[in-house]
């Protein structure tokens, strides 16, 4: 756990990460209804990132919207051995005046939180309008992730989205989630 708790902070750091190429100036989406976005979402694809580099496969996220209005986040992940790995953190608006796509995450202990460097900005970039899809990434282009409300994506739908994202990112890095396949009847 310790070691989990390390590679999130130095994550956020910047100490595991190149920088970005200089690309377009990155902006989050404009709008961004919370309680909309809260649920189960499928991570599709990422840039490797030091925080997941033990998930194998199945990737998942869940957002829950709380009464103080920030977000209960648990990640989960299949590693090749079959074991499941959790880390659980909360989201909160990054500037309350500020657009809501632009929050802060943190994974740290709550007794942590009040040191700034564990809170790693979380930006939605892109969103559909359905909420079925959305990606998410932090301005200096170093974390990127690929979210779809199921396992699968459509490829032309997954290409559209990674050409948007190249705008910000060498999708180039970009490697795809395996999902385990369902049980059989």
């Amino acid at each position: 756990m310790t070691r989990l708790i390390f590679s999130v902070l130095a994550a956020l750091a910047g100490l595991d990460a190149p920088p970005r190429a200089e690309k377009e100036t990155m902006t989050p989406v404009p709008t961004l209804d919370l309680q909309r976005y809260t649920g189960t979402w499928y991570e599709i694809a990422r840039l490797p990132n030091p925080f997941q580099r033990k998930c194998a496969r199945s990737v998942v996220v869940r957002y829950g919207l709380r009464e103080d209005g920030r977000l209960d986040v648990l990640n989960e992940c299949a590693e090749a051995d079959g074991r499941v790995r959790r880390a659980s953190g909360v989201a909160r608006l990054a500037d309350p005046q500020g657009p809501p796509s632009r929050l802060k995450v943190r994974f740290a202990p709550a007794i942590l939180s009040f040191i700034p460097s564990v809170w790693g900005d979380y930006w939605v970039l892109d969103l559909a309008p359905d909420y079925s899809y959305a990606v998410v990434g932090e301005p200096k282009g170093r974390y990127l992730w690929i979210l779809s409300r199921s396992p699968r994506m459509p490829e032309p739908l997954y290409a559209e989205i990674l050409g948007r994202a190249a705008r910000f990112y060498d999708v180039s890095r970009v490697v795809r989630t395996v999902h385990a396949e369902p049980p059989g009847p």
